[in-house]
């Protein structure tokens, strides 16, 4: 009921979508970079622009009897842990067990300036054998870009490569991680697995 109120809005503020919009059934949406809390608004817009159901997935111990209706209307999913797995782990779990599932995650994990990313998403969508489909938010040119799907391979570097030249060509505020992968051509290689981070 919101999807074309949600087109119409984003539309009527200028935006667009610009690239392929993924066919997968099931993928991680990388979204970069994020910078301000409009950033909610226009995901929104480019969620009903796309019209796929994209997802964000959540402890579980937020969907309460009483605000848990709130959080799946927002495409919220719980994710149940236990002692013997962790949070990388527990939504590969939840990809495993649906046909269909769109994911959104944002690496950068905060709108402030960070030095590298959070390399969650690239582990959920290895073990999970899923697809990444690249979103950056251009605010300069109010575009919403999408990449083709990009299957990760297991070797970090040669796979983070594209993520690094596909956000590259995002206009707008560039991140520390990103700006000193331009200048260097050095990506940041995880050395344990608690850069597993979501």
């Amino acid at each position: 009921m919101l999807s074309p109120l949600a087109r119409w809005l984003f539309s009527i503020a200028g935006w667009r979508l610009a690239g392929p919009v993924p066919t997968v059934p099931k993928s991680i949406w990388v979204v970069a970079p994020h910078t301000t809390n409009w950033d909610f608004l226009v995901g929104v817009g480019a969620r009903a622009a796309t019209r796929v159901w994209i997802q964000y997935l959540a402890k579980s111990s937020l969907f309460t009897w009483y605000a848990g209706w709130l959080f799946r209307a927002l495409g919220g999913k719980p994710v149940y842990r236990d002692k013997s797995n962790n949070l990388v782990d527990a939504i590969v779990n939840v990809l495993n067990e649906n046909e269909r599932l769109h994911v959104c995650i944002a690496p950068e994990g905060t709108r402030s300036d960070v030095g590298k990313l959070k390399t969650g998403f690239y582990y959920i969508a290895l073990k999970a054998s899923v697809p990444l489909v690249l979103t950056g938010f251009d605010w300069p040119r109010k575009l919403v870009i999408l990449s083709e799907p990009i299957y990760m391979t297991g070797n970090y570097e040669q796979d983070m490569l594209p993520v690094y030249q596909f956000f590259s060509q995002v206009h707008g505020k560039k991140k520390q991680w990103l700006t000193d992968w331009e200048k260097t051509g050095i990506i940041p290689v995880p050395t344990t697995s608690r850069s597993q981070s979501v």
